[in-house]
């Protein structure tokens, strides 16, 4: 019995010494997660990035890479300001939870007793869709159904709501995720009901200007100095996304409204760490924090997800966050994109431990680094993500070449368009999204997305009435290629219009487009 203590003693004590050897310090880790990076704007050519982490109420790691905007040299630095796009969701329900505090509205209040012009495609929906319904992903409509409407249009907050009544459910109402930006804007505009203040003046008001957040602005109209621009790929090259005029995210506020820099970010997920409370000021209660933070909606895991990551067990959607299990710790995490521009913020609360990764480009880079600080900060095993995003867009690009080969193949030669290309021209309207132009320019087809003014492309034959877009340097958007057809009636007129473009993010399927001219 004496030997076997002593042995379990000795085998203790090498355990210990083994841990010791191999565990890393913070600044360990620190410096691992700066050399990452580097490898990561190596691997993806930049152009620039921002990291903050936070633990245990302190900012540990704040620091730029590359640059703000290609072909110039200033640099990305913790003050530099991006799009957070999508992140802004937690700063809509963080208002939302303190006018909740101070009594002025429930999560459970009916949307129609704030908004009671607001209708959904289905009445019995509209009548008892909740303020929770509208910041949990449940309403029954698709992922993005609708973003046709804010993304780069000129339409107002107003505007966009007026329109959703037009959208058609794809679920049942509370039975499935269906990620949703409209129901944000709604949530917005119940925030300046029930304050007097716009969402914007709230926000900065009630949440950036208590925490510190002092180069923060909930309006791209209003962006200091020091400001990242986005960029994307092109025909396989790098560009800066032009600033469209007339245009912008304005009205869509409350899904993403807020610029704002790693450093000011830093604050706000101590804020949100701190359960409300920054350096002794509450700014909303514990109780709202822990609401935000509960699973409202279960949301699908793929096989593919769990072998990927086999500690993982549940994802769900909290309220302007969603949450994930991770070796054995509670994951509450938001990404952001907009055109040129891709974030991520990560709240670990077991470990006390948060932090943010912003870029101004549309390459793995955010996701990259997210998986590698958060695996880092939870003591995950090594994995080099880096290594696997250059597989994976590898493949990507590959099945995308083979698809384009099948679409090319079924491509049938030397047709002619049933009509006279000015017979194509005219106006199309859809109810949902308004109105849609082609007109005869050159001997050519132009048209115009009329409420998104960027939106301009060139309709070149294809075959039979189907044209190839072409879109212009203005759209911003990379789309991949995408072809109209014009559905023609028996009065020899082209009478419909049916818009194929893939994407991630805009579904032109929901344009039921009718001529009107």
């Amino acid at each position: 019995m004496k030997n076997i203590k002593k042995l379990s003693g000795f085998l203790v004590l090498i355990l210990v010494f083994h841990l010791g050897a191999v565990a890393q310090t913070l600044d360990d880790k620190l410096k691992e997660i700066d050399a990452y990076a580097n490898t990561v704007m190596d691997t993806w050519k930049g152009p620039g990035m921002a990291i903050a982490i936070v633990k245990d109420d302190k900012t540990v790691f704040a620091k730029g890479y590359g640059v703000r905007e290609l072909g110039k040299p200033e640099k990305v630095d913790e003050n530099t300001i991006f799009e957070i796009a999508s992140n802004s969701k937690a700063f809509t329900t963080a208002s939302l939870a303190i006018l909740v505090d101070e009594k002025k509205l429930a999560w459970n209040d009916k949307v129609s007793k704030y908004l009671p012009e607001f209708q959904m495609y289905d009445p019995w929906v509209t009548s008892e869709l909740t303020v929770r319904d509208l910041v949990t992903h449940r309403v029954g409509l698709d992922t993005f159904s609708g973003d046709l409407l804010w993304f780069n249009t000129t339409y107002t907050a107003d505007d966009m709501l007026k329109r959703v009544r037009y959208l058609k459910p794809v679920s049942s109402f509370r039975t499935r995720y269906g990620y949703q930006n409209l129901m944000f804007v709604a949530a917005g505009k119940i925030i300046e009901k029930v304050s007097g203040k716009p969402w914007p003046v709230f926000v900065k008001e009630r949440i950036m200007d208590q925490i510190g957040m002092t180069r923060s602005v909930t309006s791209i109209n209003a962006l200091p100095d020091n400001v990242a621009r986005p960029h994307n790929e092109s025909g396989g090259a790098l560009r800066v996304l032009p600033q469209i005029k007339g245009a912008n995210y304005e009205g869509a506020y409350g899904a993403v409204g807020v610029n704002a820099s790693v450093a000011d970010l830093s604050r706000w997920i101590r804020l949100q760490l701190g359960r409300g409370t920054f350096e002794g000021k509450k700014i909303f209660s514990s109780e709202q924090s822990n609401q935000m933070w509960q699973p409202n909606m279960m949301m699908p895991l793929s096989e593919g997800a769990i072998r990927s990551n086999p500690t993982r067990h549940f994802n769900a959607v909290g309220m302007g966050w969603f949450l994930y299990d991770y070796y054995g710790r509670k994951i509450i995490n938001h990404s952001g994109g907009l055109d040129g521009m891709l974030s991520y913020t990560v709240l670990i609360p077991e470990e006390n431990a948060g932090f943010v990764v912003l870029t101004n480009n549309e390459s793995p880079s955010f996701i990259i680094m997210m998986n590698k600080i958060r695996d880092m900060l939870v003591d995950a095993p090594k994995r080099d993500y880096n290594a696997e995003a250059v597989k994976q867009i590898a493949d990507g690009k590959a099945a995308d070449a083979e698809e384009i080969k099948k679409v090319d193949a079924a491509r049938i030669p030397n047709t002619k368009p049933s009509l006279a290309i000015q017979s194509y021209a005219g106006t199309f309207n859809s109810q949902m999204y308004g109105d849609i132009t082609v007109a005869e320019e050159n001997g050519k087809l132009v048209m115009r997305m009329i409420p998104t003014p960027g939106y301009v492309a060139d309709l070149e034959h294809w075959h039979l009435d189907t044209f190839q877009i072409k879109w212009r340097t203005s759209a911003g958007y990379n789309f991949p290629r995408g072809f109209v057809t014009f559905v023609i009636d028996k009065n020899a007129k082209a009478n419909e219009m049916k818009i194929d473009q893939p994407n991630n993010d805009l579904w032109f399927y929901e344009l039921d487009l009718k001529r009107t001219k």
